[in-house]
């Protein structure tokens, strides 16, 4: 399990990177791919924090300046694959909160899987984000980060 959930957040880093490399380059982000992007940032710190036992220290849809996201996306990284080589138990069921307060438990590899999952989501807004503004999009599908 542990060489799966290193190869996900591999790519999920990949995609990201290729994302705030992209926003870099631009003289303004849109404002929709500003906050999708801070989201998809938040949540991985959110559910990193959930799993570890500790608070977040990000709201989901709290915003940041994009000279700050490789920071941030660093953290996040670093902080998955050290929840990935510490666990011993991917199957562990992990109580926590929601930021509204309701109380739900799922898996530590439901967990790890979701941040993949509702990276690739909010990144593919952002993809359909760039169209809109008349920017090309990156390609960012498994098999391109895989060639």
């Amino acid at each position: 399990m542990e060489e799966f959930f290193n190869e996900l957040f591999d790519y999920n880093f990949f995609c990201n990177k290729q994302l705030i490399e992209a926003c870099a380059q631009l003289e303004e982000v849109s404002a929709k791919s500003t906050k999708l992007f801070g989201h998809i940032l938040n949540a991985h710190h959110i559910w990193n924090a959930r799993i570890a036992g500790i608070p977040a220290t990000h709201g989901a849809w709290e915003e940041h300046a994009v000279k700050s996201w490789e920071d941030l996306h660093y953290e996040n990284q670093r902080t998955s694959f050290d929840i990935i080589t510490s666990t011993e138990d991917y199957e562990e069921r992990i109580d926590y909160e929601n930021e509204e307060g309701r109380l739900f438990t799922n898996t530590i590899q439901d967990m790890l899987f979701h941040i993949i999952n509702h990276s690739t989501h909010h990144r593919a807004q952002i993809l359909a984000d760039f169209r809109d503004q008349g920017l090309e999009p990156i390609a960012l599908d498994y098999v391109f980060y895989k060639r």
